[in-house]
């Protein structure tokens, strides 16, 4: 018998190949569809009220104040994509994933939930193509501003992004407390550093340690009330003002997620202002996501379409592109090392 190309060696693992990619380009296609199911249920705070003890559609809707069918309908798609499971009769219990989505448990991403998938980073997503095609960001035709403007006009919003980064700002400051010698470190600020879990994480970890967070003044008393709360105000200062312009003097200079907000030049100012009000033998650690090669699964080749559509310059770096921003700065890279969180930890001393 002659063989076709549909008898020929190989096509059925070929057409099997094929259905597998177009049910994983199918999921790329929704994906926008499950973020914001996901975001939904954060802003409803449905694993909240269920892990209060509502199980059911009902139950969970008396609660959120919300429409018993479409609660139902929400709690289903939940189930299908993992946060909820399904136990029979119209119950639901959070699965570990859907823990996650709780306000304040431990690792929560709910904040960075409603910023990541909230209507300024989805709007401003939604200008891609116009982004790539002129090669800057379209985030003011999005919103009529920049995203920070944006924040301080929409503090809900602001909130979740200033909040955002707490679970990975635990994370990262217990592996920078085992990696670092606070013995000679009396002050620390970290720059940008919003709600200040970073310092406050380290300063936890060193009974000697003042940690400083230096911010815009609309997030500055979310970091005091975060100190309150855990007992360092004694050791803590919240100080308002712009880092373009100029930090205060310290030992140690933490910077999370802040370089990446920025174009190169930008970059440059803010380390040389580090480093010009930095005391002797000062050191800085950067917190930044570090692209891997080019090809390979990398969330940082994700998040740095996100820094296209959100940001005006800001992108994410290999880590010979920090290099250059660190040496055009003042500072020499000394070691750098992933952490469990996406961010790597680069440790800088003044050059």
């Amino acid at each position: 018998m002659r063989e076709t190309p549909e008898t020929a060696p190989g096509h059925e693992d070929a057409a099997l190949e094929r259905e597998r990619d177009f049910g994983r380009l199918l999921q790329m296609i929704t994906g926008h569809g499950v973020a914001q199911i996901v975001r939904t249920a954060a802003t409803l705070s449905i694993m909240d009220h269920i892990a209060a003890g509502a199980r059911t559609a009902d139950e969970v809707a008396e609660r959120a104040s919300t429409h018993p069918a479409t609660t139902y309908r929400l709690m289903r798609a939940c189930a299908s994509i993992g946060l909820l499971a399904y136990e029979g009769d119209g119950r639901f219990a959070p699965t570990p994933m859907g823990e996650l989505l709780r306000e304040g448990v431990p690792g929560s991403l709910r904040d960075t939930t409603l910023h990541l998938a909230g209507y300024s980073t989805w709007v401003s997503w939604a200008h891609l193509p116009e982004a790539v095609r002129e090669g800057r960001t379209q985030v003011y035709k999005a919103l009529g501003m920049d995203q920070f403007t944006y924040f301080a006009q929409h503090p809900e919003e602001g909130d979740a992004f200033a909040s955002s980064g707490s679970s990975m700002s635990e994370i990262v400051a217990a592996e920078a407390a085992s990696m670092l010698d606070l013995s000679g470190v009396s002050s620390a600020v970290d720059v940008g550093g919003a709600n200040g879990r970073l310092v406050l994480g380290l300063m936890q970890a060193s009974p000697a340690l003042h940690g400083i967070v230096l911010d815009r003044p609309e997030v500055t008393v979310a970091a005091a009330r975060a100190a309150e709360e855990l007992g360092l105000s004694d050791r803590f200062s919240a100080v308002q003002g712009d880092f373009f312009e100029e930090v205060p003097a310290a030992d140690l200079y933490l910077l999370k997620w802040i370089l990446h907000d920025w174009d190169d030049e930008a970059c440059v100012r803010l380390l040389r202002n580090c480093r010009a009000a930095a005391r002797l033998g000062a050191r800085a650690l950067v917190f930044e996501l570090v692209l891997g090669e080019v090809g390979t699964p990398d969330f940082g080749a994700v998040a740095d379409m996100n820094m296209l559509s959100v940001t005006d310059g800001g992108r994410e770096r290999h880590l010979h592109e920090y290099d250059a921003l660190f040496t055009a700065g003042g500072w020499r890279r000394v070691s750098a090392r992933p952490t469990r969180s996406p961010l790597w930890i680069m440790e800088l001393e003044a050059a």
